[in-house]
């Protein structure tokens, strides 16, 4: 009979209505703040990607333009990679120490409707004057 009587008289345990409603205020404020956390990050990957992208790129237009001494006059292009288009531009300026240019090579691209640039710059020796011939008949 005492057993009856313990059952009866324990509380049932259950969350009062003022616990729910901090809890779904909580909620409401840490959600949307988590979303857009993870939208943000989402954008940084993909910058990141397209310029790790427009540094292959650019390195890529550097090393042709060196080896084939082709970078004495201004060039520019588009490179596709995938659904993304970098345009690039290959400029060379003298350098202050004798017999020396600086190359640069600049990759500008579009991601989150922005536009970035990446620029590599090295220095090379100045090609040397075009040599002429003359030939004489006699």
């Amino acid at each position: 009979m005492k057993l009856a009587i313990t059952t009866r008289n324990r509380k049932r345990a259950a969350f009062t209505l003022a616990e729910v409603l901090a809890a779904l205020l909580f909620l409401a404020i840490v959600i949307p703040t988590a979303v857009e956390a993870v939208h943000v990050a989402s954008l940084a990957g993909e910058v990141a990607a397209r310029k790790s992208g427009a540094v292959r790129v650019a390195e890529r237009v550097l090393n042709e333009s060196l080896v084939t001494t082709n970078w004495t006059s201004q060039q520019s292009g588009t490179v596709t990679e995938g659904v993304v288009d970098y345009q690039w531009k290959l400029t060379s300026q003298t350098w202050p120490q004798e017999a020396l240019q600086q190359v640069t090579s600049q990759v500008t691209f579009t991601a989150q409707g922005r536009n970035y640039s990446v620029s590599l710059s090295t220095l090379a020796n100045s090609p040397p004057p075009a040599a002429t011939t003359t030939s004489s008949s006699q």
